[in-house]
């Protein structure tokens, strides 16, 4: 599993709803939490498109327990469990519906520490490396890397929408993997 140094993302946090996404040339993505008007916590995905411009990826609004709620991607509403659905045929492993259509897994790498995101083909497209201890930068301690496998599968996850898809799930999978869920 290699990738070029351009398509890794240093994911600073060890909660990943209040966390920044950053390359050597910038910040990409960043997760921002805040109250809602109703009480609950709503978690912002912002990407950043060029110097001091974001746009908005997806809006989280968790349950009124902080468990998994809903999330606003684009104009598509659904509810979170639908992004993270347990596999029962790998243990902590989990499954979405990618914007192709295609069913996509995270599951737990053989090496023990990594996360991969297979694609419906078995071919790792993106894995999860955590950093235990956490590495310090100048943005801050960097929990793990997110790194995109370009070449691998349909050759589309470093494009919009799935590079934001494999952000999404990624926090998904983290968040419930933290909390037992």
């Amino acid at each position: 599993m290699a990738s070029s140094a351009n398509d890794i993302l240093s994911w600073t946090n060890q909660d990943a709803r209040e966390s920044e996404l950053f390359t050597s040339w910038g910040l990409a993505y960043r997760f921002q939490t805040a109250l809602g008007a109703n009480g609950n916590s709503v978690t912002t995905l912002w990407r950043t498109i060029r110097v001091n411009k974001e746009d908005r990826v997806a809006k989280f609004e968790w349950s009124a327990t902080g468990g998994l709620g809903r999330v606003l991607v684009g104009k598509n509403l659904m509810p979170m469990k639908d992004l993270v659905r347990p596999d029962a045929r790998v243990q902590n492993g989990r499954i979405f519906n990618g914007p192709d259509g295609a069913t996509y897994r995270w599951r737990p790498a053989s090496n023990g520490s990594d996360i991969v995101l297979q694609d419906a083909n078995a071919n790792v497209v993106a894995f999860y490396h955590p950093h235990n201890p956490p590495t310090t930068f100048q943005r801050g301690d960097v929990y793990g890397e997110l790194h995109f496998v370009r070449t691998a599968g349909a050759g589309t996850v470093t494009h919009p929408p799935m590079m934001d898809m494999v952000v999404i799930t990624a926090m998904l999978y983290r968040f419930c993997m933290q909390w037992g869920l």
